[in-house]
Formats: structure tokens, C-alpha cells, sequence
């Protein structure tokens, strides 16, 4: 059996040595043939060396030659093939190419052209200046390159200062397919040596970051995968050289691009070897991939952050042995539709956040606004991870946020607003309260800056009720404090201060009920010092809402409990009262939202306007209180009157309050507060809060300054006092005296006369009233010189140019055909040939001829 074995084994190393003799006579053959071939190489003639090259392509590999043969060929031929890569001819040079590419992907050895191949590619790929022009050829010899790190391998290794040479000089070529070539041509190498790419990998680092902000996107997704190589099987130094490239990339169009930034970074944290050095600059990378636009890139950087962080928590499981056993137990709180990242995850960023904080908080501002809605989504992600231990890093972190909340791009503040509504969320309000209700309170924040209003209230919606509710009394004196309510008109920090009761109400609700007075004062003085309708519209939503949280019917069961607390504040603070004082708006507001409340309680309201109203006080303030008062006494009934008790104030009303305002004084100021004190009273007379019996003590003293009023200057005050004699007589009736009637008509007749047709109608509409106010003891005969001046007065303007005139004085002399007739009569027909027109004087005539006897 022995025998027989070693004869078969004879036999086959016969056949073996038989067939390698073969294949070396077959090479010898094709070399014998390729001699002239190869000589022709040489020739000067362009065709020649042409047909050289295609004879040669022809006795090799057409016949089908062995791979042993094939390689003593090309040990042949590689110094004559590689001598053609410098042909002047472009074909020569990309047949030399083509044909050394086919004997390295057929032949057993290729690693044998190494020593000749690699410096000859050095010399044409990898000096400073490029010596193959034509782009084709230095993509064919990229290829080949590629080829060689492919079939070669580890091979490759002595040759690493020539690769390195040539890849630094093919990444920057102009030729975009030979840059992503020489990329592809890196990753390999880099994979194939990885015990000596480390040496000489950092001379690509500069190449490639030049690459990165290629315009074709191909390209920079190949140079961002490269670089990912490149650190991978590189040194640490490099890490730093490329961060920063990447982190632009992350701002890219191209979702491929962005995807590629992901997925390297993703693979450097699971593989890097020194990755625990550099956690705290690849966290933020992956995790800013959290708020890609595009879903499939969200979705890898959550997997690959998942994987780091399983990873990490495996490495150290017995560090984290104590948290594994509390691994389900969840916090108190946790935002709705959040998924809570593992504790490898969490832990990671924990023991991080201490870099990454100060890293965030200075991009946050940065000049461009897509780097600022970058950082601040990430910071979003960055305190989710960190829960309750973002507790030590409060203080930079809302410093962060009261200025990024006021960032002009609205997704910076509203990624902005999440991370602070993520600290009301895991942080103890104890804590966060403290920093947050002093920085309000500070004078540069509350005038200048929203931000800290802005910050108090995501916060407040992120914290529960119950954690909220013992620091309701110091969250509602902090908001209702003058200094944080009244100190700035600015639309933003009114808004910002809205959001904080809204939050306080959405968050407390019943709770509220507390500091309800405190609520109330913060609504009141939004409303006071804003002009937007919309502001005032969600402030009195607010003042709805904190009825509802308290069981109240309406608004005005919510001023009811108040209104003592606020009025009290209020004159406290009457005697600094001037135009720009927002107390003053803030009583506007009360009075006019309050309604039937303001009826009871006059006693502590009445003394605010008194001492408002003194002479001495500033006369815009003054101005506005006026108007204030036309508004309540214009509806008395529902306001100051509801309760039926203004008669009993009405006296010191007039005489103290009303009468000073009305006393001449030259100027036009003056003139103004006293055109604003007649509309007032005109109100009082027609709100419907008086009776003639009511006003019968004190109208001696008030008629004297209406008819002053009549020889006003302002066309306004005239028209006042008219119209407040018209009412006074509407409520006296015929109880007036008839020294009062004598002393009204005069002055009323001389506003017959006036500039204003307005006035001289409210004076004609005044005289008609007086007539009818004439009764019993208005004795026609004894005062018939007065009739009679009146009657010749009128008659005068009965010939009046304005016929509008005319049929308003006819009309008042109808009237007067009852008081005396014959005295009527007499005058009309005196003047009636004096008229222009005596067509009114006749009709008067007839008039009085129809009036009854009985009624003369």
C-alpha cells in the first residue's frame, strides 16, 4: 500500500515538474515573440509605439496564457510598460495602463512589481506638480492604485512614505472623480496596514479637510468616510485636526452628506480606540443628528447612540453596578411622548456635561443663526439625558438660556424654551426658583430683557402642581412686585410676564386661589401699560381663567374679593402719581373692568380722584382721570351708582372734586383740565345718578361756573356748558327760581351769536329748555323786561342769513307764544316789516293766534 502511495506521488510531481517546464517555454516563447515589440517601444514614431503596445496586449493575454507564464511576462515587460506611463502619447499611456492593471488582477504575485510599480506612480502622481494632464489616465492610474492596495495588501507596507505621497497629492486633484477615487484608495490602505498606517496618517488629515468642502456632494461624503478611516486607523492627534471640519458638515444640504458625518462619528464611538478621551467632543456630533430634518438620518444617530451606549455600559458595568439595580425605576416626572435613553446613554452625558455645557453656551451665540438652532436643539437633548444632574450646572445653563430666548430666530427660542421647561421638569423648584426669581427681580432684567420671564415660565409648565405649590406666596409678591410688573411697557416683557400667570394657572390651577390678589395685580397692569388689543385680549382670557381655578362666576365676583386690597395699593402710591405713572392706568383698568363693584366701594375710590384731581397735580394725570370719570358716570347706574349710595358723596364730588377744576385760570392748560371737568359734570347730569332734589344744595355755587364757561375761549368748553344747562334744567324741571332763570338767559343769548354752529344750536336748544322750566312762580308780568329782552333777541336771529338758524329760533318762539303772548305778538309785528323774509314772522303770528286763551 506504501509502494503504491509513493508511486502516485512520484507520478504527480513528474506532471507538476512537466507542466512548469511547459509554462516556462510558453513564456519564453511570447518573450522571444515581444523582443521586436519591445524594442519598437523605443522608436520616435507615435505609431509605432502604438502598434508595439497592441502586439504586445495580443501575445499575452489574447492567447490565454497561464498565470505562471503571465508572471514571468510581467516580470519582463513592468520596467518597459511602466517607461510608457511618460509616453507624449495619451493612447500609448493609457494602453501601458490598461494592460499593467490586467497583469496585477491575473497574476499570482503582483506584490513582486511593488519595488518597480509604486515609486513609478510616486514619480507620476505624487510630485507638487501634476504630470499626467490628462484627467482619464490619472483616473485609470488612481484605479490601478486601488487595485493594488486591494490584491496586495499588507504588502504594501514598506512602500508606506510613497502611498502616503501619492494620496496627499491625487485627494486635492481637480478632477472630481479622482479625488473620490484616491478617497476610496485611502479607506483601503488604511484598512490593509493598520499597524503602520498610524505613522505616517497624519499627513492626510489637511488634504482631506481641504476635500470636505468640495461642491459636488459625492465628493464630500468620500472625504468624510476617508476621514473617518483615516482617525480610525490613525493616530489620537488627528481627532482634533478633523472635529470641527465635521461639525460643519452637519449644516450641509445634502442628507447623504449629513448621513455620512452620522455614521462615522456613530463608528468612532463604538471603535476608536481611544474614544473615552474623546467622548465629550463626538457626544455632541452624533447626538446634534438627533433634530436632522430628515428621518432616516434621525433614526441612525438614535441606533448608533443606543449601541454607545450599551457599549459603555457593558465596559463598566461594575462601576454602574448600584444604578443597574434601580435600572426601571423612572423619575416623578418625565415629558410626555419622550422615550428615555438608557442608562449607558445617560451616564455618558453626566459625566460629560461639565465640557460640553461651556461648548454649548458659546454657540448658542453664535453669528450664525443655523449654528445657534444647532446648539440650542442640543442642549434640548443634553438635559433629557441628564435629568437631575443638570442641577449643578443651573447657573450656566439659565445664564445660557435668558439669552438665547431672546434670539431673533423663533426655532432657537422655542428649542430654547424646551430645555428650560426640561429644568422646571427634572430640577427641585427650590433650586431653580431661587436663581430664576432673583434674576428677575434685578433691575437689568426686567426693563432691558425677557429672557429670565422667559425662561421662570417654560419652566413653570414643565414642574408639577405639587412641587410648585409651597412656593406659590414668593412666585405671585415676585410677579406682582412694581419692579417686575410696572417697570417696562415693552410688548416682549408684558408677553413674557402674561406667560408666567398663564403657566402658574395651567400648572396650579385650584392652587392659584393664594395668591389670586397677586395674579389679578400682574393681569391689571399688563392691560395698563399696553396698547395691543391681542395682549389685552389674552390678559383678560388669563383673568378668566384664574375665575375659573377659584369657582367664580365672572370677572367681577374676582374684583368683588379684591377690590379693597386693590385700591389700598393704590393710594399708597396716589401721592407720586404723574402722567407717565402706570397706577394711574392701572385704576383706569380696575374701575372700567370692575363694573358694579366700583359702587361699593366709594369711600376708599372717591379719595384716590380727590387728591388726582387737586389743582396742583399734574395736569395731563388730571386729563385722564377726567375722562376716566366721563366713562363711569356716563353708566352710573352700573358703576358708581350701583348701589344707590353716590348721592351720598355727591356734595364733596362737586364742591371738593369738580368745582377747583372749573375755577379760570389763564393758559391753555388750564383751559384743557376745565373743557374736561364740563364734559365730566355734563356726564354726571345725564348719567342718570341724580335728582334735581339731590343737586338743589349745591347748584348756587355750580351754575355760576357754567355760564363763566360760556365765554370760554375753546369752542369745547362753550359746548359743554350749553348742553350742562340744558341737562341741569332738564332735571330741575319748572323747580328752578327765577333769579336762576334771569341769570341763565343772557348769558345763553350772547351764544347766539357764537363762531361755532354747533354752540349757537346747543345755546338755541338750551333757551327752548328755559322755557319750559318757566312755572308758577315766574310771574310773566313782573318780569316782563326780562321776556322781553329774550323775545327781541330772538327775534333778531329769526332773520338770521342761515335758514337752519331760522327754523330752530321759530321753534323756540312757538314755545314762547305761551309764557306772554301779547308781549310775543307785539315784538313780532314791531319787526316784522324790518325782515328781509317776513314769511317767519307770519308764521308766528298765525301761531300765536292759535294758541288757546286759556293757555295765554
Amino acid at each position: 500500500m506504501v509502494c503504491v502511495c509513493r508511486s502516485v506521488s512520484g507520478h504527480h510531481d513528474d506532471i507538476m515538474a512537466a507542466m512548469e517546464v511547459g509554462e516556462e517555454r510558453a513564456a519564453a516563447d511570447v518573450l522571444r515573440a515581444l523582443a521586436r515589440h519591445l524594442n519598437c517601444l523605443n522608436e520616435d514614431s507615435k505609431s509605432t509605439r502604438k502598434r508595439a503596445l497592441e502586439s504586445i496586449r495580443k501575445e499575452t493575454f489574447d492567447k490565454r496564457l497561464s498565470s505562471v507564464a503571465l508572471q514571468e511576462v510581467f516580470a519582463c515587460l513592468l520596467k518597459s510598460l511602466l517607461k510608457c506611463l511618460s509616453d507624449p502619447m495619451e493612447r500609448c499611456r493609457e494602453a501601458a495602463v490598461q494592460m499593467i492593471a490586467d497583469f496585477i488582477r491575473n497574476v499570482p504575485q503582483p506584490e513582486e512589481s511593488l519595488p518597480y510599480l509604486i515609486p513609478a506612480l510616486s514619480q507620476r502622481l505624487g510630485g507638487n506638480e501634476i504630470l499626467e494632464p490628462a484627467e482619464e489616465l490619472r483616473l485609470a492610474m488612481l484605479e490601478m492604485l486601488t487595485l493594488v492596495v486591494e490584491v496586495c495588501g499588507s504588502c504594501l507596507a514598506p512602500y508606506l512614505d510613497d502611498m502616503i505621497k501619492i494620496l496627499q497629492r491625487t485627494i486635492l486633484d481637480p478632477f472630481p472623480d479622482v479625488k473620490k477615487e484616491s478617497c476610496k484608495c485611502t479607506v483601503n490602505f488604511a484598512k490593509s496596514i493598520p499597524e503602520h498606517f498610524h505613522m505616517q496618517s497624519e499627513g492626510l488629515v489637511k488634504p482631506l479637510m481641504q476635500t470636505i468642502s468640495h461642491q459636488h456632494s459625492r465628493v464630500r461624503v468620500a472625504a468624510i468616510e476617508t476621514a473617518g478611516a483615516v482617525v480610525q486607523y490613525g493616530n489620537g492627534k488627528t481627532v482634533d485636526d478633523v472635529l470641527s471640519h465635521l461639525a460643519q458638515r452637519l449644516f450641509d444640504d445634502s442628507p447623504q452628506v449629513r448621513k455620512s458625518v452620522t455614521l462615522v462619528v456613530g463608528h468612532w464611538l463604538l471603535n476608536l480606540r481611544d474614544r473615552y478621551s474623546y467622548f465629550h467632543k463626538l457626544i455632541p456630533l452624533l447626538l446634534s443628528s438627533f433634530s436632522d430634518e430628515i428621518p432616516e438620518i434621525r433614526l441612525l444617530a438614535a441606533d448608533l447612540w443606543r449601541q454607545t451606549g450599551a457599549q459603555w455600559e457593558k465596559e463598566n458595568e461594575e462601576d454602574l453596578k448600584d444604578k443597574l439595580d434601580f435600572l426601571n425605576q423612572h423619575p416623578a416626572r418625565y415629558p410626555a411622548g419622550a422615550e428615555r435613553p438608557g442608562l449607558g446613554c445617560r451616564e455618558l452625558v453626566v459625566r460629560n456635561l461639565s465640557k460640553l455645557l461651556p461648548a454649548v453656551s458659546r454657540d448658542v451665540a453664535d453669528w450664525l443663526g443655523a449654528t445657534r438652532l444647532k446648539t440650542a436643539q442640543l442642549l434640548a437633548v443634553l438635559l433629557l439625558h441628564a435629568e437631575d444632574h443638570s442641577t449643578q450646572h443651573l447657573h450656566l445653563l439659565l445664564s445660557t438660556l435668558y439669552h438665547a430666548c431672546t434670539d431673533a430666530e423663533e426655532a432657537v427660542v422655542r428649542s430654547c424654551l424646551e430645555s428650560a421647561q426640561l429644568i422646571g421638569t427634572f430640577v427641585d423648584p427650590e433650586v431653580f426658583l431661587k436663581l430664576l426669581l432673583g434674576r428677575v427681580e434685578s433691575p437689568h432684567s426686567s426693563s432691558l430683557c425677557s429672557g429670565p420671564l422667559m425662561v421662570l415660565a417654560a419652566a413653570l409648565r414643565g414642574c408639577s402642581g405639587e412641587a410648585l405649590q409651597p412656593h406659590l406666596p414668593h412666585l405671585g409678591a415676585v410677579l406682582a412686585h412694581p419692579d417686575v410688573c410696572q417697570e417696562s411697557q415693552q410688548p416682549a416683557y408684558l408677553r413674557q410676564l402674561l406667560a408666567c400667570v398663564t403657566a402658574l394657572l395651567s400648572t396650579c390651577a385650584g392652587d392659584c386661589g393664594i395668591i389670586s390678589l397677586q395674579l389679578l395685580q400682574v393681569l391689571v397692569s399688563v392691560q395698563s401699560l399696553t396698547a395691543n388689543p391681542e395682549l389685552c385680549g389674552e390678559a383678560q382670557h388669563s383673568i378668566r381663567s384664574l375665575c375659573q381655578a377659584q369657582a367664580l362666576s365672572s370677572p367681577v365676583e374676582l374684583y368683588r374679593r379684591h377690590m379693597a386690597a386693590l385700591l389700598d395699593g393704590l393710594s399708597r402710591s396716589q401721592p407720586s402719581w404723574t402722567r407717565h405713572s402706570p397706577q394711574r392706568l392701572q385704576l383706569e383698568v380696575i374701575t372700567m373692568q370692575s363694573g358694579p363693584v366700583v359702587g361699593q366701594f366709594l369711600p376708599q375710590l372717591l379719595p384716590v380722584l380727590h387728591d388726582s384731581l387737586q389743582p396742583s397735580r399734574d395736569p395731563e394725570m388730571r386729563l385722564q382721570i377726567f375722562i376716566l370719570l366721563s366713562k363711569l358716570l356716563l353708566d352710573a347706574r352700573n358703576t358708581l351708582d350701583s348701589q344707590g349710595q353716590f348721592s351720598e358723596h355727591l356734595e364733596p364730588f362737586l364742591l371738593d372734586l369738580m368745582l377747583p377744576n372749573l375755577v379760570w385760570h389763564a393758559g391753555r392748560v388750564p383751559a384743557a383740565i376745565r373743557s374736561a371737568a364740563l364734559t365730566c359734570l355734563l356726564a354726571l347730569l345725564q348719567g342718570g345718578a341724580l335728582t334735581w332734589h339731590q343737586l338743589v344744595g349745591v347748584q348756587d355755587r355750580l351754575m355760576p361756573h357754567i355760564l363763566a364757561a360760556l365765554d370760554e375761549d375753546s369752542q369745547l368748553s362753550r359746548l359743554m356748558a350749553c348742553r350742562s344747562i340744558s341737562a341741569l334744567q332738564t332735571l330741575a324741571g319748572k323747580q328752578l327760581h327765577p333769579d336762576t332763570l334771569n341769570k341763565i338767559y343772557p348769558e345763553l343769548l350772547k351764544r347766539l351769536d357764537d363762531s361755532s354752529e354747533e354752540v349757537r344750536a346747543e345755546a338755541l336748544g338750551a333757551l327752548g329748555r328755559w322755557l319750559s322750566c318757566l312755572g308758577r312762580e315766574y310771574d310773566p308780568q313782573a318780569f316782563q323786561p326780562h321776556l322781553e329782552l329774550l323775545f327781541q333777541q330772538l327775534l333778531l336771529h329769526l332773520d338770521d342769513p342761515d335758514g337752519a338758524v331760522q327754523d330752530a329760533v321759530l321753534e323756540v318762539l312757538k314755545s314762547a307764544s305761551t309764557v306772554h303772548p301779547a308781549l310775543l305778538r307785539h315784538n313780532v309785528e314791531a319787526v316784522r316789516d324790518k325782515h328781509r323774509n317776513p314769511s317767519h314772522c307770519d308764521r308766528l303770528l298765525r301761531h300765536i293766534r292759535s294758541v288757546p286763551q286759556d293757555s295765554a
